[in-house]
């Protein structure tokens, strides 16, 4: 029986976590950690799979044999830039911990602006008790852009919660009991928006969507007398020099932003300090490397006995 393909990990993670959760993974073949120092120099040709997040550019000159590529998260626009990406399938990482992780920071988010937090936040500051005008989570309208598995699940948990929701995507998803839109009836959905949500992909067609023309589009007949932008999609979706205008005009009334347009997020910019936006570093929904090498064993034990492979990205659509 011919020796099993060693397994390419190149994830830039926390490196203490990709280590530990090496730890249990993959027990019937080697793994190469491109983080190992050791590994610096391996001779990657003949290996079938890697495993990839933001991964070196060699990656793909260094291992031309390459039989299926794993994205180490739910989004793949960071590998289908990649120099030298064969035409080979590529699969995206859906899991239950991924999935909840991005709910519980949207509704985080949606609660914190709810709530006035960064306002009692101020008050406390100062030591000063005031009560704040309250308005309750039915009085907004939540809209999320991008009605996959992970818009889907924070749909139904900001339902739970009170909040009114609206959803949209290019091509129209329906959901029980609640209002969704498709490409051409944008306009309408974005007129019932209180609180808009983004999740997602970046394709040619999102770059740059969240823009001043959009924003101006949204409700402002919510609670807040102006519209929050909440985005853990993509930072090329979003035109940050609009959101800092928006903002600074009250066309926003807030915003919070897991990314950016380039990451690390400098310093010097202005969201940093800003009083009406929370900036998160790109960990909404950081994936569980547990569970994504445990996605990785699953899929690669399909290919290996024939069946077809679960999520593979549609390069065209870019998702």
């Amino acid at each position: 029986m011919p020796a099993k393909s060693p397994v390419i990990v190149d994830l830039k993670f926390i490196p203490e976590e990709v280590e530990a959760a090496l730890g249990g993974a993959f027990p019937d073949r080697e793994v190469i950690n491109r983080a190992d120092p050791a590994q610096k120099d391996r001779d990657l040709s003949g290996i079938d799979y890697a495993v990839v997040w933001k991964s070196a550019p060699d990656l793909f000159s260094r291992a031309p044999d390459l039989k299926v590529v794993f994205s180490g998260g739910a989004g793949v626009d960071h590998v289908l830039t990649l120099p030298g990406l064969p035409n080979v399938p590529l699969v995206r990482f859906v899991d239950r911990t991924l999935t909840t992780r991005m709910s519980e920071w949207v509704v985080m988010q949606c609660l914190l602006h709810l709530r006035q937090h960064r306002a009692y936040e101020a008050l406390a500051q100062k030591r000063e008790w005031r009560d704040l005008i309250q308005p309750e989570a039915a009085d907004v309208t939540v809209g999320i852009m991008g009605m996959g598995v992970l818009g889907q699940d924070a749909a139904r948990k900001l339902a739970t919660m009170g909040f009114k929701v609206v959803g949209w995507s290019r091509t129209k998803r329906a959901m029980e009991g609640m209002d969704t839109y498709g490409a051409a009836d944008l306009d309408a959905f974005l007129a019932r928006t209180d609180f808009l949500v983004g999740l997602l992909p970046l394709t040619a067609e999102t770059k740059g969507i969240f823009n001043a023309d959009l924003f101006a589009k949204l409700s402002r007949k919510g609670p807040l007398g102006a519209p929050v932008f909440i985005n853990a999609g993509r930072g090329g979706s979003q035109v940050e020099a609009d959101i800092l205008e928006c903002l600074d005009s009250g066309v926003l009334a807030a915003a919070s932003l897991d990314v950016f347009e380039e990451e690390p997020l400098s310093p010097d910019s202005r969201f940093w300090t800003m009083p009406n936006v929370y900036v998160t570093p790109h960990v909404a929904a950081s994936s569980d490397v547990r569970a994504l090498f445990a996605h990785v064993e699953e899929q690669i034990a399909r290919f290996e006995s024939g069946l077809p492979l679960e999520h593979v990205v549609d390069r065209l659509a870019g998702y």
